[in-house]
């Protein structure tokens, strides 16, 4: 707990709008979206509001992103802490995915209210589909971030690595497009990232018309068990190192 309030309060002490910046960074992220390509989209899904649609991408793959990234500085940013004998490295990013799980999932509440009070045509079709693909994206996310804390750590150069892998995965997560525009023979080199599967189940979740039979809950929930297994495996070998670090 002591390391949750500690992070939130690193993560928005500084500012004088403190918490509401978590909710402008994908506000205006979806308006931005809106007014470059609302009109356009919203001829090519006719079956969902468009906001919806986005609200049910931006949100997830800002949760993913800031728990791969932040982990990268997680041993580096919390070293002092480590003297103290039950403080180990996995907490420190333990902590971090709980503060962006936190965040992120009040702005999805926040702004999904924004959108009934503006009339948009809200439904929760399937709420657990919802829950656990979001979960399943979050297990994702702290296994991904465990091995970019250790790699990191092994190699600070990895930072920018990640920051710049990130920028085309962005692309490709279809956050501003549905998979089903996508030809169906460029399917399998975007079907392999699990954070598209998140997203597609999240849309379905909300709205039962919107097309989803391309992905599968079963291939999201094995991608998260594996790599939170290679993040633990990796870190059982360099827990000691980065103590020492």
């Amino acid at each position: 707990m002591a390391l949750f309030l500690r992070e939130l309060r690193t993560r928005f002490g500084e500012y004088r709008l403190g918490y509401v910046w978590a909710v402008l960074e994908p506000v205006f992220h979806i308006g931005l979206t809106l007014v470059l390509f609302g009109v356009l989209m919203s001829r090519v899904m006719p079956d969902i509001s468009y906001p919806v649609f986005l609200i049910n991408g931006v949100v997830p793959w800002l949760l993913f992103s800031s728990v791969a990234t932040r982990s990268l500085n997680a041993i580096e940013a919390n070293s002092g802490l480590f003297s103290y004998r039950p403080v180990k490295p996995i907490d420190t990013l333990i902590a971090r995915s709980w503060v962006e799980s936190l965040i992120f999932g009040q702005v999805y509440i926040v702004l999904t209210v924004l959108m009934w009070a503006l009339g948009d045509p809200i439904r929760l079709d399937d709420l657990p589909l919802l829950i656990v693909s979001l979960l399943l994206l979050l297990l994702f996310s702290f296994g991904f971030g465990l091995v970019l804390m250790i790699v990191g750590d092994m190699s600070k150069e990895i930072a920018k690595v990640v920051t710049l892998a990130l920028k085309p995965l962005y692309f490709v997560s279809g956050i501003m497009f549905s998979l089903h525009s996508i030809p169906e023979q460029y399917h399998p080199y975007i079907l392999w990232n699990p954070v598209v599967h998140a997203i597609e189940l999240a849309r379905h979740a909300v709205f039962h018309q919107y097309d989803a039979q391309h992905v599968s809950l079963g291939y999201l929930a094995v991608s998260a068990l594996v790599m939170l297994f290679v993040g633990l495996v990796l870190y059982r070998h360099r827990e000691e190192a980065m103590l020492t670090t």
